[in-house]
């Protein structure tokens, strides 16, 4: 392999890396703002004002997020096969958030019950649930997951497998497994066969 072809590789390897952990970073970061406002009633405090944050409205994002994390770091691993496995698994977080925002968007007044159940005893709304425009940055996060998963998958072409060269390195290194006879052996040649080769 050429030195110019082995920059290529480090320099695609890395920047798959480096896209992938930003995109989990803001799946993750998506998870934190208010996705659902909406009002419930209370029997000491009246009327109450709910904010669902993402975390609670979609607890699959930051889950995702955390598999993309993982899956950024497993690029920097990836071979030839290892690839396929890493572009579906970023293929499938990026499915997941546009699903999980989705859901959210078509149906706010569920996590919205479920909010106001937990603060106010009852789960019932007065008025509409209302979604904000982050389960919107969501989806724009998970369609571009998708789109770098086939990235992934075009940049990794080329790569080799870190882990084989590795491997190869220590099988070099290993010495055989001594036996009583190789022993013995050694002591009939006046070698010590407690010391290495």
């Amino acid at each position: 392999m050429s030195s110019a072809s082995a920059r290529e590789q480090r320099t695609t390897r890395g920047r798959g890396v480096l896209v992938v952990l930003l995109l989990a970073a803001a799946a993750g970061a998506s998870a934190a703002p208010t996705w659902v406002t909406a009002s419930g009633v209370s029997a000491l405090a009246g009327q109450v004002a709910v904010r669902v944050p993402g975390s609670a409205a979609a607890p699959v994002v930051p889950a995702t997020a955390l598999v993309l994390a993982a899956a950024g770091a497993a690029v920097a691993l990836a071979g030839r096969v290892g690839r396929w496995v890493v572009a579906a698994v970023v293929l499938s977080g990026g499915a997941a958030l546009v699903t999980a925002a989705a859901v959210v968007l078509t149906d706010p007044a569920a996590p919205a019950a479920d909010a106001v159940r937990a603060q106010t005893g009852v789960d019932h709304l007065v008025g509409p649930a209302v979604a904000t425009a982050a389960p919107w940055f969501t989806v724009a996060v998970g369609v571009i997951t998708v789109l770098v998963a086939v990235l992934v998958v075009r940049w990794s072409g080329a790569w080799s497998a870190p882990s084989r060269r590795h491997e190869r390195a220590a099988g070099s290194a290993a010495t055989p497994t001594p036996d009583e006879r190789s022993d013995w052996d050694a002591l009939t040649r006046g070698a010590d066969p407690s010391e290495g080769p």
